[in-house]
């Protein structure tokens, strides 16, 4: 017997059957996907935190040059010498641990790598009054020690976040921003080199020990950034509030880590 494809009932049986045949192909595909997927964030974020190191294969001005995708895991293990992780809360360090401490903590799950850590998880548990993880990643830069450490903000339309490379007091050696949807030719250029190399040299404290973070200014005066004791980087034109909450999470962020780096520098004078 011929069927009647005239029908509405043929129409949405049809309809229902392309869903669920296309939905399960889907299904799949993301399921297949998913261990690629994970790894590629992971190599993603170790890129990051090396660009930040100084590590990258940057040569001409306008370069942004990450360590290959096939080289990065080699790279961050001899790069960063250690992967520290700070448990803080009202501004307070709590611990201090290793990578290896870190790992065995109950607390976050066995096993999970320090820069691994969900900023933002670990931000809302800040925000109900419980004590957060913050990561930090030792290395060198030019035979100099250097500090990334992780931030993590709201910019116009979505998330932005970055790594940020400190010194022992606390003065910017390199960094990184990215973001989840910022506008292309606007707030995205946070992630362009120029504005990125605009903070190196920035100090976050003052010659007295007090925290002032690093503000993204409308007319600083400054366009090429030569005055390092300002406190402050020239603005992107057209990105005020993206700029805005870069430097929002940069007070924010790097502040939690300013009882470590006091502790740190009063151990080694």
């Amino acid at each position: 017997m011929a069927i009647n494809t005239d029908k509405n009932s043929y129409t949405i049986l049809f309809a229902i059957a392309m869903v669920l045949v296309v939905g399960s192909l889907l299904a799949f595909t993301a399921s297949s996907l998913k261990p690629a997927i994970t790894k590629n964030k992971e190599i993603e974020k170790q890129q990051n935190i090396l660009y930040a190191m100084g590590v990258n294969g940057n040569e001409s001005a306008g370069d942004i040059t990450f360590v290959a995708k096939e080289k990065a895991v080699e790279s961050f293990t001899a790069n960063v010498s250690e992967q520290i992780v700070l448990e803080v809360k009202d501004g307070k360090v709590l611990k201090v641990m290793t990578r290896d401490e870190f790992m065995k903590s109950k607390d976050q799950g066995a096993g999970k790598e320090p820069f691994l850590i969900d900023i933002k998880k670990e931000q809302t548990k800040a925000k109900n009054g419980e004590s957060r993880f913050l990561p930090l990643f030792k290395g060198l830069q030019d035979g100099k020690t250097v500090y990334v450490t992780v931030v993590r903000g709201k910019g116009l339309w979505d998330a932005i976040w970055g790594y940020v490379a400190l010194d022992e007091n606390m003065v910017v050696q390199g960094a990184f921003f990215d973001h989840a949807g910022e506008t292309p030719g606007l707030g995205a250029n946070i992630k362009q080199r120029y504005f990125m190399d605009d903070f190196k040299g920035e100090k976050l404290l003052t010659d007295a020990g007090v925290f002032k973070g690093i503000k993204v200014a409308k007319g600083n005066n400054d366009p090429v950034n030569n005055d390092k004791d300002d406190y402050e980087v020239d603005a992107l034109a057209g990105a005020t509030i993206t700029g805005d909450g870069v430097s929002a999470m940069i007070k924010k962020d790097l502040k939690l880590y300013m009882p470590y780096f006091m502790n740190l520098k009063m151990n080694n004078n």
